[in-house]
Formats: C-alpha cells, sequence, structure tokens
C-alpha cells in the first residue's frame, strides 16, 4: 500500500506542496503585486472599530476571496506596526491552486495554514488555533476557496468560538481595478488606485454558543460584510 493511500484511509489529508514552476510563478506573482501594491494608496475608514488594527493582542481579519490580491497593503502598513505577536496566519485550500498561494502568502510573511470546509478542514482549525495562541493574527476569506461568492461559511465562527478571537469584518474598495471572470469576480488592483479600507462592527462569538446563536452571528457577520462593500 502506498503512502498516500494510506494517509488517506486513516483520515489524514496531506495538502499539496509547490512544485518548483509553482514556486518560480509564485516569485514572479509576488515582485509583480509587491511593485503594484506600492502605487496604491489606502486610507481607513471604520471609526471606532478601526482601533483593531493598532490591538496588541490577535484578532480575526474577515475578508471576502476576492480582495486578496489587494489585503496584504492595508494589513502591512496599518496592522503590522502594531501587532505586538509574532505575524499573520491565513487559511488556505490544500488544492493544488492552495499550493501556489501558499507560497505567495510566504513571501509576504504571512503563515500559511492549508485547509477548506471540504478539505482538512479539523486541522486546519487545530492548526490556526496553535498560531493564535503564539499570538498570530488570523485572516479568514469566509466565502472561499470555492463560494458561494459573499456568502460566509461556518468555519470562521468555530475559530472565534475556540480562539477567543474577535471577528473584525474588512473589505477593501477600490476605485479602480480589473475584475477576473471567476467565480468571485476576482479583483486586482490596477496602477495608483485608491483603497478605501471600510472595517465593520466587531463579532465576539463565546465559547458557550448554541449552535442556534452561532448561526445568527455567522449571519450577523455577513449581513455586516456586504454593508461595507462596494463593487
Amino acid at each position: 500500500m502506498s503512502k498516500t493511500h494510506s494517509q488517506r484511509k486513516s483520515g489524514v489529508v496531506i495538502p499539496h506542496s509547490p512544485k518548483w514552476h509553482q514556486r518560480l510563478a509564485a516569485f514572479a506573482i509576488y515582485v509583480s503585486l509587491r511593485a503594484l501594491l506600492l502605487t496604491v494608496r489606502c486610507r481607513l475608514r471604520g471609526l471606532p472599530e478601526e482601533r483593531m488594527f493598532k490591538s496588541p493582542t490577535p484578532v480575526i481579519f474577515c475578508i471576502w476571496h476576492n480582495r486578496l490580491a489587494t489585503c496584504v497593503k492595508p494589513l502591512e502598513k496599518f496592522r503590522r506596526p502594531n501587532n505586538s505577536g509574532a505575524g499573520m496566519a491565513a487559511l488556505v485550500s490544500a488544492s493544488k491552486d492552495g499550493a501556489l498561494l501558499s507560497r505567495i502568502l510566504e513571501l509576504f510573511r504571512i503563515q500559511p495554514v492549508r485547509g477548506s470546509s471540504s478539505r482538512r478542514g479539523a486541522q486546519a482549525l487545530l492548526e490556526l488555533s496553535t498560531w493564535a495562541e503564539r499570538g498570530y493574527d488570523m485572516t479568514i476569506t469566509p466565502d472561499g476557496p470555492r463560494g458561494p461568492c459573499y456568502q460566509v461559511q461556518e468555519g470562521i465562527a468555530s475559530l472565534a468560538q475556540i480562539t477567543g478571537l474577535p471577528i473584525v469584518p474588512v473589505s477593501l474598495n477600490l476605485n479602480w481595478k480589473i475584475r477576473v471572470k471567476s467565480w468571485d469576480r476576482f479583483q486586482i488592483p490596477l496602477p495608483f488606485a485608491r483603497c478605501e479600507v471600510c472595517v465593520g462592527k466587531v463579532i465576539h462569538v463565546p465559547p458557550d454558543v448554541t449552535d442556534d446563536r452561532r448561526r445568527e452571528l455567522r449571519q450577523q457577520l455577513e449581513t455586516e460584510l456586504k454593508s461595507i462593500t462596494r463593487d
């Protein structure tokens, strides 16, 4: 019996690792995106909620999947200088496509944690909790990795319940961008675009929350995110 087959039968899912050509592509994307983001001007909006960017304790940032290309800039500008912890961790799909994204995040000094609702979800939740204990912020795309677009899935509420960290809804609204023909209409900023960083009302999930209340909080998070999102 092969090692891979044995791992699957045991219920342990091993994430795809980036191949050499993915590493090369990741570096090219990183250099291009880094240069592009240098031209993007960000402005933080959402008083008093924007104070969460200056919190000395870790939080869970909740950002729509189609804003991934832009989110590094405001997190580096507004959050990283104020984070007294070790850094940032982000949930990334365990798929082959996720292997490319995970390498790009590593180049941006973000720790990828591989998993999704359909693959390696429980393992990823445990790993995220471990990083949170080390003082890392979490970044979650609640409608990823496959959608539906702008629909919050269950995982983020579970993570907040286990870690006790507050959920900070964030939407990045670009005035000048390209929309890719993908399930989420992925957004790529154009040079010298302006980005309004909108912060919604912070959501807390108690450790003893009931299933019904957790569903209510998930719907509240989705409503809050939609209210600060402009396409």
